[in-house]
């Protein structure tokens, strides 16, 4: 059984999609489609902007999206997921992926989520910390003791936990992390506090688009972040992506049923391979590959 897994933000890499905007020309219709769509030139920012320029929230969400999915539509008979699952923002390739959204609404989709969790980023300092080597219950337990916002937001790998919320609480968290054995917890360069409390007025603007947007019964089925067991039903795969942004990406648990489900092989779609190094440590015991580019 072929899993299909789709990278979310800081995957993204200067040049990423140009190899495919020249060789097929399905993938430069959709990249043409999407800079109309967005009303600015996101190939030009892809191809040859500046790893500054492509850090913008933005522009990496709608970039990444784009390689993803526009990589599946090249690979075309070969592409056959029996399950998918996205990390975060890829959850929105993945849906794309197995049939519930088109192409032009998931991008539509991607690029307003992109913007409303930049305004949700400026409307309050916030920040994400990684911590490593200290067992998950531990880092759940410091962060309900901590005064202000400071949750568990990705569960990436056994190992690997990232805390998001407030700046002071994300300082005085990493403190008592490292007093508690964490081998490391080191604040991130990211914009805002992602997957926490403090993206509810972006939650409440994605879901208007979100429940305005078509969806359809899945060709095979997703395992979301929030919940991650196999859903297939349209209705609940929207309640579960309007629930994403303030709900931590369970992504540890997702593999594990995955495999648990019949897995066997998982295959990157879209930029870099941070998703392989994390089902590699979740479960060794399976096959992990990136899609490869037909000659």
């Amino acid at each position: 059984m072929n899993a299909y897994i789709f990278p979310g933000q800081g995957a993204q890499f200067v040049g990423m999609g140009l190899d495919l905007y020249e060789k097929y020309p399905i993938a430069q219709e959709l990249f043409e489609n999407a800079n109309e769509i967005l009303s600015f030139h996101i190939t030009d920012v892809m191809f040859e902007g500046t790893p500054e320029d492509l850090k913008q929230t933005k522009v990496t969400q709608p970039a990444i999206f784009l390689h993803s999915v526009i990589l599946g539509k090249v690979l075309g008979d070969a592409f056959r997921p029996d399950c998918v699952a996205g990390h975060s923002l890829g959850e929105f390739s993945a849906l794309v992926a197995n049939g519930v959204l088109n192409f032009e609404d998931g991008l539509r989709l991607v690029s307003k989520r992109a913007m409303a969790m930049q305004k949700a980023c400026e409307l309050q300092p916030s920040t994400m910390a990684a911590v490593l080597a200290l067992e998950d219950a531990v880092v759940e337990r410091i962060c309900s003791e901590t005064p202000g916002i400071v949750v568990a937001a990705n569960y990436n790998c056994p190992g690997q936990l990232v805390i998001s919320g407030e700046v002071e609480a994300i300082n005085i968290a990493c403190e008592k992390m490292k007093e508690a054995g964490a081998r490391r917890a080191l604040v991130l360069p990211v914009g805002g506090a992602f997957h926490s409390p403090l993206m509810e007025p972006a939650r409440e603007e994605l879901a208007a688009a979100i429940e305005n947007t078509s969806f359809e019964r899945a060709n095979c089925p997703i395992y979301q972040n929030v919940t991650t067991v196999a859903v297939s039903d349209s209705d609940t795969i929207k309640k579960n992506l309007i629930l994403q942004l303030t709900a931590p990406v369970k992504w540890t648990q997702s593999v594990r049923n995955m495999v648990n489900d019949g897995a066997k092989t998982f295959i990157e779609v879209g930029p870099g391979k941070v998703l392989q190094g994390l089902v590699k440590k979740i479960a060794p015991e399976v096959e992990v590959r990136s899609a490869e580019i037909p000659n």
